[in-house]
């Protein structure tokens, strides 16, 4: 277990992830006025976790073993497909999602019409999908940057 406290790049990465959920709720918070705790355990929103953990664990790679080895390389190639893939499919993701509880509220309000005639439909509703699934792109690039700093800031106290 001790050696995972002394491995720079594992323990970056995992301390942006937890950096940047925890960032979510003042974040939200500022555009909201309201207290959402839950979004330290939820996927999407701003910064992304997903480009903060990638970053990290590849800046400190890259600090390292230095920025021209070929675990820099991997790790680099890495991190572009996790961006990529925060704010693109899983982005298209939950925007299927939102067409999804759109039909499935339909679908609810029909059941409802439908009792009201005293037709007994199927007793249970549909439940909604989650919707903030994936990252705009401001997201990826903020979380991105947050994983990249936090890794330069860091590096120095971890070697001393």
């Amino acid at each position: 277990m001790s050696t995972w406290f002394s491995n720079f790049p594992l323990c970056s990465a995992l301390l942006a992830i937890v950096l940047a959920q925890v960032v979510k709720v003042p974040i939200t918070y500022l555009s909201t006025k309201r207290w959402d705790w839950r979004l330290v355990f939820s996927t999407g929103g701003m910064p992304s976790s997903h480009s903060a953990a990638v970053t990290a664990l590849t800046t400190a790679v890259g600090l390292v073993e230095g920025f021209n080895s070929t675990y820099f390389a991997i790790s680099t190639v890495f991190a572009i497909i996790i961006m990529f893939d925060a704010a693109g499919v899983r982005r298209h993701a939950g925007t299927h999602a939102a067409v999804l509880n759109t039909l499935i509220e339909d679908f609810n309000v029909l059941l409802e019409e439908v009792k009201a005639l005293r037709i007994k439909p199927r007793a249970e509703r549909a439940r909604k999908l989650k919707e903030l699934l994936g990252h705009q792109p401001g997201e990826v690039i903020i979380g991105a940057g947050l994983g990249i700093i936090q890794s330069y800031v860091l590096y120095p106290l971890w070697t001393v």
